[in-house]
């Protein structure tokens, strides 16, 4: 029988009682968030940013900055490969939804989907394979086919009927600039997106999505002081409205000032030649308990487990699935 993959999508409301269930990635920014004493804090904190920033952006017929408020749900997707065997689903990867609530209307609004992502298997390639070939290797080399299962099964998954039944645009996902990368200041301005900005040349963060089939544009939105990343299919400027661009900015800004204050809580904001740099110590931080080191430990923990649970037992029906033909028995 051919290996066929079939995905399922569930919904996690992130709210103050959000707590990690045993299934999602705990290195993702929410799930990293709601561990520890202050979990509940950090939450709290963190929903209260977001929802400020989003008035901030929004500020037109909103003289009193509290019109929206934004419900946010963790989208964790699972896939099973439909072959031969009855292996239980396995957790692929998690994004964030975005509902807009207008407290003056009662209207709900649909936000982007996407916003922050993260995947076993980038886990696996990132944390695991990329630093073992480096380990035998005088420079700085990728892996051969570095990121294509990834970027195949990511395709896969936004074309199923999993996706289009329940969303209706692509996603966008938002994360930090490179701090291997120049970015330049161009004269393109954008009413919600803000400035925009142009890279030196691709990082390995944006090869690694161009497989996923997203393209990359940085802008630095009104009020920032850092350009965000926006990975996406389709158009980003025309695509989706003004109050879902700003549903994405508000969250991840939010995330970003958390896991990366030197950057985008810096003191002042980034000049028309701009480097990332994250031994900058003129930044403010923010209230909201993080741990960096555990984070990146936590991602070699769940780079073997997506190695020693998915790509190592299912090698070869993946291989038959990636290239359409079957597989020769040794």
């Amino acid at each position: 029988m051919a290996t066929a993959l079939t995905f399922r999508i569930t919904t996690t409301r992130f709210d103050a009682d959000y707590a990690p269930s045993d299934s999602s990635r705990l290195t993702t920014n929410f799930a990293n968030l709601a561990r520890g004493r202050e979990r509940q804090q950090n939450l709290s904190n963190a929903l209260m940013m977001i929802d400020r920033r989003f008035n901030d952006l929004a500020s037109w017929d909103n003289p009193d900055g509290d019109r929206y408020t934004l419900e946010l749900d963790i989208v964790s997707v699972g896939v099973q490969l439909t072959d031969d065997s009855e292996e239980p689903e396995f957790p692929l990867l998690e994004m964030l939804d975005i509902q807009i609530v207008d407290q003056v209307t009662g209207i709900r609004r649909h936000g982007i989907v996407g916003n922050n992502f993260s995947s076993y298997v980038r886990d696996f390639d990132f944390s695991i394979l990329l630093p073992a070939v480096n380990e035998q290797s005088a420079e700085f080399a990728t892996p051969r086919d570095f990121g294509e299962l990834h970027g195949k099964l990511f395709q896969h998954f936004l074309d199923s009927p999993a996706y289009r039944e329940r969303f209706v645009l692509p996603p966008v996902i938002c994360i930090s600039v490179s701090t291997s990368r120049t970015y330049s200041q161009t004269d393109n301005r954008h009413p919600i997106l803000g400035v925009e900005y142009c890279q030196d040349a691709f990082s390995l963060t944006d090869e690694y999505f161009a497989k996923m089939g997203l393209r990359v544009r940085y802008f630095m939105p009104p009020g920032s002081v850092a350009p965000l990343a926006f990975y996406f299919r389709g158009d980003l400027l025309n695509d989706y409205s003004p109050l879902q661009l700003i549903g994405t900015i508000s969250t991840m800004e939010t995330f970003q000032k958390i896991y990366r204050p030197e950057i985008y809580n810096a003191s002042a904001a980034a000049p028309s030649v701009y480097r990332p740099r994250l031994e900058h110590q003129d930044f403010a931080r923010v209230p909201i308990t993080y741990d960096r080191v555990e984070r990146s430990q936590l991602a070699i923990k769940q780079g073997k487990y997506a190695e020693e649970h998915f790509l190592k037992p299912h090698a070869r029906a993946l291989e038959q699935w990636a290239t359409g033909r079957p597989v020769p028995v040794a």
